[in-house]
């Protein structure tokens, strides 16, 4: 069963949402038959990275709050994610627009390792204070998780994968998302924000039991006969 989650690389709840769904997912019975696709999303296309802004005075500017009201939200959020077993280092995250980020993701995808970029990416903006907007970052966590770091800054330096991320932003649109992180489960049922590992583990157990009733293989009453099977035996 197919669960597509849309996320945003600078998104505090998107990597708590991941952590918190990973931990439903442990505990879910059947979690090897379930395939993980994340889609792209975009909280402000328009921010402008700069390395010489904090992130406290980024959003100040942005929601029109005090540097310490930013300070003291973004404080929440950082026990929030140390509650998830996350380290948050927001007070010396980089502002960076995560474009380039999303296409290295979908490069990533293409190889099989999508997972493991969402990871590399949330790690490095989060915990590690990288630029998630800079070629060689992201050719680096690209060499991590096994990508050509050739191929990275190829696909970077290029357009390559900039309508994949359109789509996955077009599509989000189309389904009414609002924000992220948003979770899609056999293409049937959402779940919205970072819940509860709770809400995560009914919500896969309800969508997984429908997805094995619609694929289960049909149970046939069968009348014998004389027959030949693919070994040669005729009888």
């Amino acid at each position: 069963m197919k669960v597509e989650i849309w996320s945003d690389v600078m998104c505090p709840f998107c990597y708590i949402g991941k952590r918190r769904f990973e931990e439903a997912l442990q505990h879910f019975e059947h979690k090897n038959e379930i395939e993980i696709e994340w889609k792209s999303f975009q909280l402000n296309p328009d921010l402008e990275t700069d390395p010489h802004i904090s992130i406290n005075q980024y959003l100040a500017d942005r929601k029109g709050w005090t540097v310490d009201h930013a300070r003291q939200m973004n404080d929440h959020v950082t026990k929030m994610a140390a509650e998830a077993g996350l380290t948050y280092n927001l007070d010396k995250a980089i502002v960076a627009n995560s474009f380039k980020a999303h296409r290295f993701s979908h490069l990533a995808k293409k190889h099989g390792l999508g997972v493991e970029a969402e990871e590399a990416l949330f790690k490095a903006y989060f915990t590690d204070s990288k630029n998630i907007d800079d070629n060689k970052v992201l050719a680096e966590l690209g060499k991590q998780i096994g990508l050509d770091a050739a191929e990275v800054e190829h696909v970077l330096n290029s357009d390559a994968y900039a309508d994949d991320v359109r789509h996955d932003i077009d599509t989000a649109q189309y389904l009414g998302v609002q924000g992220v992180p948003f979770f899609v489960l056999n293409n049937k049922y959402a779940v919205s924000g970072a819940q509860a590992v709770p809400v995560f583990e009914q919500s896969l157990a309800k969508a997984f039991g429908e997805w094995q009733q619609e694929n289960q293989k049909p149970r046939l009453e069968i009348i014998g006969g004389p027959s030949c099977t693919p070994d040669g035996d005729c009888k």
